[in-house]
């Protein structure tokens, strides 16, 4: 894959696909910006090299087809005009005439907004006419996106196919360190340091259940929450390390993890060299019952591990604690970060091969 610094972009129009699917409130209010923040140097960098810029992106994780104001990217061009210290130009739509002579129109390093894709059903369609109505915006297609390159959504697995493509800053990273945690980015033969702990928490074992495997192969330990053993008993799912996997000994369906329970998995934890985690421990979101998730991180900085963290859940909980910075790596993406290390074909990702 390319990215984008092989290409020459001064003056080029860049179409980039951006993941600023944040958390709202109920009014719209952006809850968390950790996903913006973590594009700026992309932008920043096309900025730099006096491109002309068209930002896309989607907001709410279903697709209605119904331009919904609450999910407008209005809040998203604050934040951005915020971070980058320039005016935003924000689009009313994302395809159509008039956004095209506004892209077209674009002086070198000004940055234009679309709004969000998913007000189109065509987009999660995988829609190739919408597809090609998004590439009349650019010369370049960049994908920034890796949060949503699991999907097969227009912006995402069509429009590369028929726009020059590459990687932007962002995936660029993302890819390394997903790829340093399986090895695949070392030396041949080598491994990620070890030993290595994975930690799986949260539910839902059957979207887990290849996962946990897959990374069972290269991790000494995987440790995984009581709600998914408890999945994992009931519905009696085998793994081929069985012996690897760890969950709590018992009271499997409670509100947190039980002081035995962090005292096992931090023990694990500590002798670590290269630690992954996807996934909380607990209701965290209720402060009484955040302390086995906030054990479980505070022991992977102690640790000193290379680490890598990622799901929305995962990475809300950090920034309220204001640790995020602690961690080598964290990721924008949750399923998709579980999708790559299963060792699935993204179809965001296969578009720019």
């Amino acid at each position: 894959m390319r990215s984008i610094k092989d290409f020459e972009v001064i003056d080029k129009r860049i179409l980039v696909r951006c993941d600023f699917n944040v958390p709202l409130d109920e009014k719209g209010n952006i809850l968390d910006d950790f996903r913006i923040k973590q594009t700026i140097p992309t932008i920043k960098y096309l900025i730099g090299k006096k491109a002309k810029i068209i930002l896309m992106s989607h907001l709410d994780p279903e697709s209605t087809g119904v331009a919904d104001r609450k999910y407008t990217l209005d809040k998203v061009a604050e934040k951005l005009s915020d971070y980058l210290n320039i005016s935003i130009e924000k689009e009313t739509d994302c395809i159509g005439p008039e956004v095209e002579t506004l892209a077209n129109g674009l002086k070198q390093g000004q940055v234009l907004l679309l709004e969000n894709l998913r007000f189109y059903k065509e987009e999660t369609a995988g829609d190739m006419e919408f597809a090609k109505k998004l590439s009349y915006l650019g010369d370049i297609y960049v994908n920034d996106a890796f949060g949503a390159s699991h999907r097969n959504h227009a912006s995402i697995a069509i429009v590369p196919q028929i726009l020059p493509n590459c990687m932007g800053l962002l995936l660029e990273k993302e890819i390394d360190n997903l790829n340093k945690i399986m090895g695949k980015s070392l030396p041949a033969g080598r491994q990620a340091e070890k030993p290595m702990v994975s930690i799986v928490g949260g539910t839902k074992v059957e979207t887990k259940s290849k996962f946990i495997d897959k990374i069972s192969e290269v991790s000494d330990f995987v440790i995984i929450s009581g709600l998914l053993k408890e999945e994992v008993i009931a519905k009696n799912i085998k793994f081929k390390y069985p012996e690897k996997i760890i969950g709590p000994e018992n009271n499997l369906h409670s509100l947190d993890i039980d002081e035995k329970t962090i005292k096992l998995f931090s023990e694990k934890i500590l002798q670590a060299k290269t630690i992954l985690w996807n996934g909380p421990f607990g209701k965290f979101e209720e402060q009484q019952y955040a302390k086995g998730t906030l054990a479980i991180a505070e022991a992977i900085i102690q640790s000193g591990a290379f680490s890598v963290v990622g799901g929305g859940e995962t990475v809300e909980f950090l920034e309220k604690q204001g640790i995020i910075d602690k961690f080598s790596h964290v990721s924008t993406g949750g399923g998709a970060m579980l999708n790559y290390l299963s060792g699935d074909n993204l179809p965001g990702i296969e578009a720019l091969n």
